[in-house]
């Protein structure tokens, strides 16, 4: 697919609940389940339109654990029109996970607030759809408008290639902390110890357009003065492999929060920004974006 996926969409179809108890309370409204209905009927009616059969999900948000339906979601994959329905309307319930769906040329589609759904299309596929998008349940919105580009201040541009996972491989003999970043949110990411003996293996279970970040010896002992930043918390620096983690976007109140459950030690996810690389595609050409970060510890 094109980088490029906004590219000839002149058009914003806006659909959302007519109903205010659907806007108000979502899924949890009596008339969720008439609206969902019609709400798919339509996002399928524009999919078929617009000749999108397969839509690339991209700024992939997840903030609960993923169901086992949906494991296989990672910036870059490309979904049916079935699931692309499906998904559309766990973003408008606000159930999540949320994203990207486009298709360059043809369609983008992006969840908006109080159970609305934003589509942005060809003009001419606006025009086909004008008569046909109809319904008692759905308040239908159209305005000229393009959508917004993907942009990113200050991408990371280093590439976690073969050289890369190199060096990784060469400080494992020191507790070395990686973390895979592939979706936005607190269930986005993946953490593992590296040593020696597997670095090469967790270089291959990465995935493209993930974000990896680095630490080397890093300080893990809870501190006060970490809770106003994003944390991880760990049972243990563990053993080799993957780890488990509990996230804390946004920090916590109180360090008992973090460490409690056996969760002793913690990281400040600035920490990371130290050292940090995109997964490239299997081209070998990067197309994850991703945000330096800004502050990250000196």
């Amino acid at each position: 697919m094109s980088d490029a996926p906004g590219a000839g969409l002149g058009t914003e179809l806006i659909i959302s609940p007519r109903s205010q108890e659907v806007r108000d309370d979502l899924a949890d409204a009596p008339g969720w389940p008439a609206y969902a209905a019609q709400l798919r009927a339509a996002v399928g009616a524009v999919i078929e339109t617009c000749d999108a059969d397969a839509l690339e999900l991209g700024e992939l948000l997840v903030s609960l654990p993923l169901p086992d339906k949906y494991a296989h979601l990672r910036n870059g994959v490309e979904v049916g029109s079935a699931e692309a329905v499906d998904l559309v309307e766990c973003m408008v319930a606000g159930h999540g996970p949320y994203g990207r769906l486009s298709r360059p040329g043809r369609l983008q589609i992006e969840s908006g607030w109080d159970g609305a759904v934003h589509l942005f299309l060809s003009p001419a596929a606006a025009s086909e759809l004008a008569e046909r998008l109809q319904d008692d349940e759905l308040s239908i919105g159209w305005r000229q408008a393009a959508p917004e580009p993907v942009e990113v201040a200050r991408p990371v541009v280093a590439v976690a290639d073969e050289d890369f996972w190199k060096a990784v491989r060469e400080t494992s003999e020191r507790l070395t902390l990686v973390c895979e970043r592939w979706a936005y949110g607190a269930y986005g990411c993946r953490w593992f110890r590296v040593t020696p003996q597997n670095a090469d293996e967790i270089a291959r279970r990465v995935k493209p357009r993930s974000l990896i970040g680095v630490a080397v010896d890093p300080d893990l002992r809870p501190r006060p003065e970490m809770l106003e930043d994003d944390l991880t918390a760990f049972a243990a620096p563990g053993p080799p492999g993957e780890l488990p983690y509990r996230a804390w976007p946004g920090g916590a109140d109180a360090l008992s929060d973090v460490t409690g459950e056996g969760f002793s030690f913690v990281l400040a996810d600035r920490a990371m920004g130290r050292w940090c690389a995109v997964v490239p595609d299997p081209d070998g050409v990067v197309r994850g974006l991703w945000e330096e970060p800004a502050d990250a510890e000196q």
